[in-house]
């Protein structure tokens, strides 16, 4: 007895499934999950203006608070062309010329950390953020990132009774190096205030 070809035996076991009115069942797509809902826009908490040693407008810091950090929105003016150290300093004040009565950073409460974003050996403390570049013109635009490790931190940590820093360093940070990586002077600094929302 000759043997069927393996396409022949399949279109026999269809057609006799058809005639049995036992057809082969259809697999139906997955339900798609409904779409989640779409999350509210961000909203400013608070702002620095930030200021040269001269008083001259350096620009803006404006904080919007997130779930689990802070996010940045630097819109600097007038910084020297080149990468900038970016920190958050533990007092809301800034005399010039060398800004030194923001203090020092912010840092944790269960106890001090050394400084560095990038320093293995107990790093970062609270006042460590990203580096900043400005263009030949001056104008320094980015957003930076501060997460809440360690800290139950909210817009009232950024406007209470000392209150809170932004301060611009001549240099870049290393996020390594003690004490500050190595960011040279101050060369603007700003105080946070709380953003004012007007009712519609």
């Amino acid at each position: 007895m000759r043997a069927h070809s393996p396409a022949l035996a399949l279109a026999l076991t269809l057609a006799a499934a058809s005639i049995a009115g036992t057809a082969p069942a259809q697999t139906s797509a997955p339900a798609t999950a409904p779409a989640p809902a779409p999350a509210p826009p961000p909203q400013a908490v608070v702002i620095a203006s930030l200021k040269t040693a001269d008083g001259a407008d350096a620009g803006t810091v404006t904080g919007y608070e997130g779930p689990k950090g802070m996010i940045f929105r630097v819109a600097g003016k007038g910084w020297p062309a080149g990468w900038h150290a970016v920190h958050l300093h533990a007092v809301g004040s800034c005399e010039a010329p060398g800004f030194t009565s923001a203090g020092g950073h912010v840092n944790h409460a269960e106890g001090a950390r050394p400084h560095g974003l990038l320093n293995k050996n107990g790093g970062p403390d609270l006042g460590d953020l990203q580096n900043v570049f400005a263009a030949a013109d001056g104008a320094a635009n980015a957003d930076v990132y501060l997460a809440w490790e360690g800290l139950d931190a909210h817009e009232s940590d950024y406007v209470d009774a000392n209150g809170l820093s932004f301060v611009v360093h001549a240099n870049a940070d290393d996020y390594v190096s003690q004490p500050i990586g190595g960011a040279g002077a101050r060369i603007a600094c700003g105080v946070f205030e709380p953003v004012v929302v007007t009712a519609h």
